[in-house]
């Protein structure tokens, strides 16, 4: 199966890492405007760097890794000239797959995906809704891309927009309270590189907890918070602060800056 990737930013050459581990590189290609650019990469990669746009689309599953802003330029730079039953891929926040299926001319065979940049590490969670024109086959194919760097959850079209809230956009979330936590270590004289690996780590161990118990989070929390004892009182700290209601404002944020990109 011939992976076809246009675009090659931070979010694209993840994604593509981790379908050359599962599809291999003779099978991937992409294209970018920058001729440097797409030769070290596919130096760095082993992936085919092509010319245009037009010719990364030529692949059985192509992934559509460029801004929002740029995907009508895109989508008509290679309307028409999709293969036959080639399967589209987009993870851009806010489009459609009935907006994108019009750009593109009316080819109907669309995922939607919202992947994190995880994914450069094979820890993605990529939130999925698929076009009513794939079949089991199709949705295979995609879901095997998808798993090539992460983890997957079929969600409905109308809930991708808090996907990019849940996954898409909170990492960065993540990386702000790991240095955060880490400044707080380094106040106490944990020396900062030590105190960034605790934290990260930290955080890794209680997601696992998450993930590998099923247990709910505030079940978790609690049995870590003794009474009268040194956790509870941090979290009562976060609570004067404000920390949940940061967490639910940013998330509000993120969802109306999604619902604006048209």
């Amino acid at each position: 199966m011939k992976i076809g990737f246009i675009g090659m930013g931070n979010m694209g050459r993840a994604m593509a890492e981790g379908a050359i581990r599962v599809f291999g590189a003779g099978n991937c290609v992409f294209s970018v405007p920058d001729r440097k650019h797409g030769e070290e990469t596919a130096a760095a990669t082993g992936m085919t760097f092509a010319m245009t746009n037009v010719q990364a689309a030529d692949a059985d599953i192509v992934v559509l890794a460029v801004k929002p802003q740029v995907y009508a330029e895109v989508a008509g730079e290679i309307r028409g000239n999709l293969p036959q039953g080639a399967l589209v891929v987009s993870p851009a926040p806010g489009i459609t797959i009935g907006a994108l299926s019009g750009m593109l001319g009316g080819h109907e065979k669309i995922a939607r995906i919202m992947p994190n940049l995880a994914a450069k590490v094979g820890e993605s969670m990529t939130g999925v809704t698929y076009g009513d024109a794939l079949g089991e086959e199709d949705r295979r194919a995609v879901e095997t891309l998808l798993k090539s760097f992460g983890g997957v959850a079929e969600v409905p079209e109308k809930l991708m927009d808090a996907v990019v809230c849940v996954s898409g956009s909170s990492p960065a979330y993540v990386y702000i309270f790991i240095e955060a936590l880490a400044d707080s270590a380094v106040k106490y004289g944990i020396p900062r590189k030590t105190a960034v690996k605790m934290a990260a780590q930290t955080v890794l161990g209680a997601a696992k907890m998450v993930l590998e118990t099923g247990e709910d989070p505030a079940v978790l929390k609690n049995a870590v918070c003794s009474p009268a004892g040194t956790t509870i009182q941090g979290v009562s700290a976060l609570e004067e602060c404000g920390f949940r209601s940061a967490v639910i404002r940013a998330t509000d944020a993120c969802y109306k800056k999604c619902t604006e990109i048209k």
